[in-house]
């Protein structure tokens, strides 16, 4: 599992290099091919994950190899809100659900309409989820971001998720978003299979709030720029606190 070579989805994206320039990214499903990894669907099980890196802070070399050795939540964050060099901004967060279409979530930021080339130093790097105790039989859902880039061009934008339940990992998804040019809105959606849970281990989570846990890493060329943590309850409406 080199970095980098690690199965991922990609995005295509329009040609183009106006400044401002809104960009749709579609993401694609597909099947694992060892010596192309395009169009794997961003998931492994836990069985395929490896061994954890036992030390990893702010300071250290993280890399997408690293992250993906982790083997429990983490304690604190593993870059400072000024790695996000390339300043993204995030402005919309959406949940469906891909088998009805009902949306599940959906948040939103007031976005400016000149985008600006520095870090939202308000913008939260944790956040908690409620939702219906029905979320966890659900199969594939989709994910859908709507981001902005500062003054740099990113050539390759790449998202680890790291699903936990109490200490045991219950998936590792790993999407790739193409080339995103200076002072650019896009938009991605990630298509999340979601694992078969036995009926004792949803008991579980149903009855713990809060103690299903994930870590976001965000990678910009193979550079950790942003981490963000969330937590999951699954015995209320869908709602959402910071």
């Amino acid at each position: 599992m080199d970095d980098g070579e690690f199965g991922n989805e990609r995005g295509r994206q329009s040609e183009g290099g106006e400044e401002g320039e809104e960009f749709q990214i579609t993401m694609k499903r597909g099947s694992l091919d060892n010596n192309d990894m395009e169009d794997w669907n961003g998931l492994f099980s836990e069985e395929e994950s490896v061994d954890g890196v036992e030390q990893a802070g702010p300071g250290t070399s993280v890399t997408p190899n690293s992250v993906l050795r982790l083997k429990a939540y983490t304690e604190d964050y593993l870059c400072a809100p000024e790695d996000n060099i390339y300043n993204i901004n995030f402005s919309r967060f959406k949940i469906r659900d891909l088998q009805t279409g009902a949306v599940i979530l959906d948040l939103h930021k007031q976005c400016p309409t000149e985008i600006k080339d520095a870090v939202d130093t308000n913008a939260g790097r944790f956040i908690q989820y409620r939702f219906s105790p029905t979320f966890l039989a659900l199969r594939e859902i989709g994910a859908t971001l709507e981001f902005t880039v500062g003054a740099k061009a990113l050539n390759k934008l790449r998202l680890i998720e790291r699903h936990y339940y109490r200490e045991h990992l219950l998936k590792s998804f790993d999407f790739e978003v193409g080339f995103c040019i200076p002072f650019s809105r896009n938009t991605c959606e990630h298509i999340y299979t979601l694992p078969e849970l036995d009926p004792q281990t949803v008991e579980e989570m149903i009855a713990s709030p809060f103690e299903t846990k994930s870590d976001s890493f965000y990678f910009g060329n193979n550079k950790l720029i942003m981490h963000h943590k969330a937590e999951y309850a699954f015995c209320g409406d869908e709602r959402h606190q910071h």
